[in-house]
C-alpha cells in the first residue's frame, strides 16, 4: 500500500500561492502531470499511489475521478489567473495504469488542459501504459486525442523475472505493443526496464536490452530495483523467500546497459535515461530536472510552481470529496528557500549529461569537484570549461558525488 505523505505546512483552502511564486510561472517551462491511481492488480515491488478494484469497491472510484480532475483544473486556473498565462509545454499522464481509463476520458482531460491554458503547438503529450492495457484500436484513439509519446512498462523479457515482479504481461507483449504504437502514429516510444531483480541472470538483462533496441524505440529508461518498505516484495525479502538486490550486480547491469545502448546509437542524457537523438528525450522529465513549473492533477500528485512544492491527498475518495466541497485537495506544502532551490538545482542538474556550472557550487564543493576529476568521477574537459559532468564511474556513485559537491 502507498506510504504516508509528509505533513509540510497547510495548503490554503483555496490553493492560493505566494505572489513571488506566481510572478515567474512558466519562465523555465510549464507542464501538467496527471496521476491516474487505478491498477488492475498491484505489482509486488510497487509503492506508488495506486488502488485496485478490490480496494475501492465495485465502482472503483473511476466514475468520480475525471470530474474531480476537471474540478482541480478549474481550481488551478483560478490560482494562476493573475499570473503571466503559462503555455503548456508538456503533459504527462502517469499512474497507476492510465490506460485503464478509456481513451475518450483521457482525451477530455487533455482538451480541458488545452482550453484552460493552451497547449504549445509542439507540446509533448505522454501517457504511460502497461503493455497488456493497450491494443491497436485504443492506441489509435489515444493518438487522435493528441497523445504523441507513449511510455510502456516492459521491465524484462524473462518470464521468471516478470513473475518475481508480479507483472501480468507475457514476455513478448511489450515489443508487440511498440509495433502497434508505431503503426498508430506515435513518433516517440519509450520502454522502461528494471534490473537487479532477484533471480535475474546477466543474459536475461542482455536479452531484454537487445529486444528493446530491436523494437525500434527512440528512448529507454533503466532503473535498479529498489525494495520499498511496505511492499509485497519487501515482505518476501524479509522472510528470506528472495535475496535482497545486490549493489555490485546493479552496477554490472548499469554498465551493461550503457555499453549496449551506446553501441546501438543511444546516448545518455540523465543517469537512468537514454535517447537515440535529442528529439527523443523526454521533455517533461527534463522540465522536472531543470527546475521548471508543473501542476500535478489527481490523488497524490505533486506540483511545483515558483519554488513552492505541494502534494495532494492520496485516496481518490478524499481527493474527490475535497474538490466537491470547493476546497484544494492539497495535503501539505513547502516553500523552498533560495538556498534549498540552489541545492536542488545541483542535485538534479548533476544527473544530466550537461552537468552543472561550477559557479553554482559552494567553495568547498568546487574543491571537491577538482578532487573528483582526479579520481575519475567528473569529466576533465567540462571541468576546465567551468562545468561538473559525471563520468561513467561517477554515474555509478552519483549520490555520493552530489553530497561531496554540496559540501
Amino acid at each position: 500500500m502507498p506510504g504516508p505523505l509528509p505533513d509540510g505546512e497547510p495548503v490554503p483552502a483555496d490553493g492560493a500561492l505566494p505572489d513571488h511564486a506566481r510572478a515567474g510561472v512558466g519562465h523555465l517551462g510549464f507542464g501538467v502531470y496527471l496521476h491516474v491511481p487505478f491498477c488492475a492488480s498491484r505489482c509486488g515491488y510497487c509503492d506508488f499511489n495506486t488502488y485496485t478494484p478490490g480496494e475501492l469497491g465495485a465502482a472503483g472510484g473511476r466514475s468520480e475521478y475525471v470530474s474531480a480532475v476537471l474540478s482541480e483544473l478549474g481550481l488551478a486556473a483560478k490560482v494562476l489567473a493573475e499570473s503571466p498565462p503559462p503555455r503548456v509545454d508538456t503533459v504527462f499522464v502517469g499512474g497507476g495504469t492510465p490506460t485503464l481509463l478509456p481513451p475518450d476520458e483521457l482525451a477530455r482531460i487533455v482538451a480541458a488542459i488545452d482550453d484552460t491554458w493552451g497547449l504549445a503547438t509542439d507540446a509533448e503529450v505522454t501517457t504511460e501504459a502497461n503493455p497488456e492495457s493497450v491494443d491497436p484500436a485504443s492506441l489509435r484513439r489515444l493518438r487522435r486525442a493528441g497523445f504523441n509519446r507513449i511510455s510502456l512498462g516492459m521491465q524484462s523479457t524473462a518470464a521468471h523475472v516478470l513473475a518475481v515482479l508480479d507483472r501480468r504481461h507475457r514476455p513478448g507483449r511489450a515489443t508487440a505493443a511498440v509495433a502497434e504504437a508505431h503503426e498508430a502514429g506515435f513518433g516517440h516510444v519509450n520502454l522502461d526496464l528494471i534490473y537487479g531483480t532477484p533471480g535475474e541472470r546477466p543474459e536475461d538483462f542482455a536479452d531484454s536490452l537487445a529486444a528493446a533496441v530491436a523494437a525500434g524505440v527512440d528512448h529507454l529508461s533503466a532503473y535498479s530495483l529498489i525494495v520499498e518498505a511496505g511492499t509485497a516484495l519487501a515482505t518476501r525479502v524479509r522472510r528470506g523467500e528472495l535475496p535482497a538486490p545486490d549493489d555490485d550486480v546493479a552496477a554490472d547491469r548499469y554498465l551493461a546497459a550503457e555499453a549496449a545502448l551506446t553501441g546501438a546509437g543511444f546516448g545518455w542524457y540523465e543517469v537512468s535515461n537514454w535517447a537515440r537523438t535529442p528529439a527523443g528525450r523526454c521533455r517533461h522529465n527534463q522540465l522536472y530536472w531543470s527546475g521548471g513549473d508543473w501542476w500535478g492533477l489527481g490523488p497524490g500528485a505533486h506540483s511545483h510552481v515558483g519554488g513552492v512544492r505541494w502534494w495532494n491527498v492520496k485516496h481518490p475518495a478524499r481527493y474527490s470529496g475535497r474538490l466537491a466541497a470547493g476546497e484544494s485537495p492539497g495535503h501539505g506544502r513547502e516553500v523552498l528557500s533560495l538556498a534549498e532551490r540552489q541545492t536542488e538545482r545541483v542535485m538534479l542538474g548533476l544527473r544530466l549529461a550537461d552537468g552543472v556550472p561550477l559557479a553554482e557550487l559552494p567553495a568547498a564543493g568546487r574543491a571537491e569537484a577538482t578532487a573528483a576529476v582526479a579520481e575519475g568521477l567528473l569529466e576533465p574537459a567540462p571541468h576546465r570549461a567551468g562545468r561538473a559532468v559525471l563520468t561513467l564511474p561517477g554515474r555509478l556513485l552519483a549520490d555520493g558525488v552530489t553530497r561531496r559537491l554540496l559540501g
